[in-house]
C-alpha cells in the first residue's frame, strides 16, 4: 500500500516521503479501515509519539496523521460493535502508524459509524478539532448557558468549532485571531472579536472561560481576564500562569466514541460546521505539512478517490 512516512527526526517535513509499506495487521480489539480521507496536525512531527512506541522503541518508518474517515475493511479478534463494509470515521492512536496512508489499523473504541450523509472529507475534519472544543469546553471548564468564553484562534480548526459549540449552549462568545478571522467568526456566531495584532486582550473585561489554542505569552496573559471562579482550559502547553482565583487546565484529547457520534449526528443537522481548506491527494500530503501561503480552515487529505 502506499503510505507517507518518516524516518529522520532531524530532517523534519522534509523528511516525509511517499514510500510502499505492506498493509496493517489487525490486532485484537482492531479494524482495518480502508482511509478515504484524513486530517493531520502539522506539529506531530515534534511528538515523541511519532517516533516511538508506547514502551519507548524506535518504530520508524512511522505513518503520522490521526484523523480519518473511511471504510471497514477487517475485524481483529473479540472486535464488537463495527462491521465489515461499514463506514467509520475517528482518531488513530498517538504511538501506531496514522492515517495518511491507504489502509490503517485502529481500535475499534477509536470509531464511530459515519452516516451515509456525511462526506469522508468533512468527516475527517471532525475528529480532533471537533472532539478536543467540546473536551475543553463542556468537560473541563464546564461552560453552562449565560456565561462568557473567549476563544483564541476563533477561525482555526478548534476555534471554530468552539465557537458554535458555545454559542449553541447559550454562551456569549468572543473570538480572537487575526483581522483577516474576524468575519469568519462573527459568521459562526461570536459576539464580538479581538485582532490580537492590533487590539488589546486586556480590554475584552473578565470572562467565565478561555480557550486557548496559542500558548507562550497569550495563554499567560488571558490569565488576567478570567473572573475570579473561572477557567483557563489549554490545548498548547502546561498553565504556568493560573487564574487569580480560578483554575489552570492543560490537556491532551481523548478519542471518544460516543461524542464522534454526536458531532456527526450535529453536522447532519446543520448545527455544526467544520471549516476544510485545501483537499489535497496522498501525493501531495508532505507539501501540505508546510504550505507556501497560510490555508483558512483544516487541510485534508483525500486518499481514496471515491
Amino acid at each position: 500500500m502506499q503510505a507517507i512516512t518518516v524516518q529522520d527526526r532531524d530532517a523534519g517535513v522534509a523528511g516525509l516521503t511517499l514510500s510502499e509499506l505492506p498493509p496493517p495487521h489487525a490486532a485484537e480489539n482492531d479494524v482495518i479501515v480502508e482511509v478515504h480521507a484524513a486530517g493531520f496536525t502539522p506539529g506531530e512531527l515534534d511528538w515523541p509519539a511519532t517516533w516511538t512506541d508506547r514502551a519507548g522503541r524506535d518504530r520508524t518508518p512511522s505513518v503520522p496523521g490521526h484523523e480519518l474517515s473511511g471504510v471497514v475493511t477487517e475485524l481483529g479478534y473479540g472486535t464488537t460493535g463495527l462491521t465489515v463494509g461499514q463506514r467509520v470515521f475517528g482518531l488513530a492512536d498517538w504511538a501506531r502508524n496514522g492515517s495518511l496512508a491507504q489502509y490503517t489499523a485502529v481500535e475499534a473504541r477509536n470509531l464511530a459509524p459515519l452516516p451515509a450523509d456525511v462526506d469522508h472529507i468533512t468527516a475527517a475534519a471532525l475528529p480532533i478539532s471537533g472532539l478536543t472544543a467540546w473536551q475543553a469546553l463542556f468537560d473541563h471548564a464546564h461552560l453552562t448557558t449565560g456565561q462568557t468564553v473567549l476563544i483564541h484562534g476563533a477561525a482555526g480548526g478548534v476555534g471554530s468549532l468552539a465557537v458554535q459549540m458555545a454559542r449553541e449552549a447559550g454562551a456569549r462568545v468572543i473570538g480572537t485571531g487575526r483581522a483577516s478571522g474576524r468575519q469568519t467568526a462573527r459568521d459562526l456566531g461570536a459576539d464580538a472579536f479581538v485582532d490580537l495584532e492590533n487590539e488589546k486582550l486586556e480590554e475584552v473585561g473578565e470572562v467565565d472561560v478561555v480557550l486557548d489554542v496559542i500558548g507562550g505569552e497569550i495563554l499567560e496573559r488571558s490569565a488576567a481576564v478570567v473572573r475570579p471562579g473561572g477557567t483557563l482550559v489549554t490545548i498548547a502547553e502546561p498553565v504556568t500562569v493560573h487564574p487569580r482565583g480560578g483554575r489552570g487546565v492543560f490537556f491532551v484529547v481523548e478519542p471518544d466514541r460516543t461524542r464522534l457520534a454526536d458531532l456527526a449526528q450535529r453536522v447532519r443537522a446543520g448545527r455544526l460546521k467544520p471549516i476544510v481548506g485545501e483537499v489535497r491527494p496522498l501525493a501531495e500530503a508532505a507539501s501540505a505539512f508546510a504550505p507556501a501561503q497560510r490555508v483558512h480552515g483544516k487541510t485534508i487529505i483525500r486518499v481514496a478517490d471515491n
